[in-house]
């Protein structure tokens, strides 16, 4: 839906097929039922279905990747969740923050079972459409939480406390991917020596310098041997050498985006032009600093 009214947002004064795009669109948006997961409580739930019911039983609580669900879920015009469900739920009545740090950088929220930091796709999820630039609440500035969380990222793989051959400033990132032994979240917590591409080149807003690097060496040294037909294989191990050919799109998914929002913002500029989302950030105790 985040991905949806950006499109929205770019067709609306479009020719006339364009125009009935967006309108469907909108259509879409004013249908979904966002309070309909709450499940009678103050907080969102993931996720119902009519075979299980509420069975999962799996309350979201801050902080990971879903932090654009309660956005969302509050900005909606016609199914809206409360405010409290956010501070509540989310933010676990503000047990969200924390004063931890990692290599001397603030973690600044606690990421859900990771104390150093969780998989790296939690910085990018959110962030195709909401711009982190200057968003800030009473629990954190989210362009320092996203940053910080990449950078720790980095300075780990450049320490390489478990010594996997090839990690360094130049091969970097670890998130959600295939590994040898399936599909992991990784993180420094949960490393198995792979790396996964998506990780570092989603990261391109917070560390320009160090994905620039990480985008030449993918490129131009491992070349074929993770570049494909769509771009990028979702994950390889110089130390285990294996170099799968194959893709998890959802790993790759924000690749584009997020070099685009580096490039012109465009994708950030179009979602936050959306006066319901301006007005759910409102709701919700956002400023926006210009």
């Amino acid at each position: 839906m985040q991905s949806l009214l950006c499109v929205r947002q770019y067709f609306a004064n479009g020719n006339d097929s364009e125009k009935a795009l967006a309108e469907k669109i909108n259509t879409l948006w004013k249908e979904m039922e966002w309070s309909w997961y709450l499940n009678g409580q103050d907080v969102l739930y993931w996720h119902w279905s009519p075979e299980y019911q509420w069975e999962m039983n799996f309350a979201i609580k801050g902080y990971d990747e879903c932090l654009i669900a309660y956005i969302l879920a509050a900005s909606s015009p016609t199914h809206p969740i409360p405010a409290s469900a956010y501070h509540n739920g989310w933010a676990r009545k503000g047990q969200i923050k924390t004063d931890a740090t990692v290599y001397g950088v603030p973690l600044i929220l606690k990421h859900n079972g990771a104390e150093s930091g969780g998989p790296l796709f939690w910085s990018h999820y959110s962030y195709i459409g909401l711009n982190p630039r200057g968003l800030s609440d009473q629990y954190a500035n989210y362009w320092d939480v996203n940053r910080n969380h990449t950078l720790i990222n980095y300075m780990y793989c450049v320490e390489n406390p478990n010594h996997f051959k090839g990690y360094g400033p130049d091969c970097w990132g670890l998130t959600a991917s295939y590994s040898m032994e399936g599909y992991h979240a990784h993180m420094p917590a949960n490393d198995h020596g792979v790396i996964t591409p998506t990780a570092a080149l989603s990261s391109y807003p917070y560390t320009p310098e160090e994905s620039g690097r990480a985008l030449n060496h993918f490129y131009f040294t491992l070349g074929d041997k993770i570049w494909g037909k769509y771009g990028f294989y979702d994950a390889f191990s110089i130390n285990d050498n294996w170099y799968p050919k194959r893709y998890l799109a959802i790993d790759q998914c924000t690749i584009a985006p997020m070099i685009e929002n580096y490039r012109t913002g465009l994708l950030w500029n179009l979602f936050m032009s959306c006066p319901e989302i301006q007005e759910g950030l409102n709701k919700l105790g956002y400023a926006i600093a210009q």
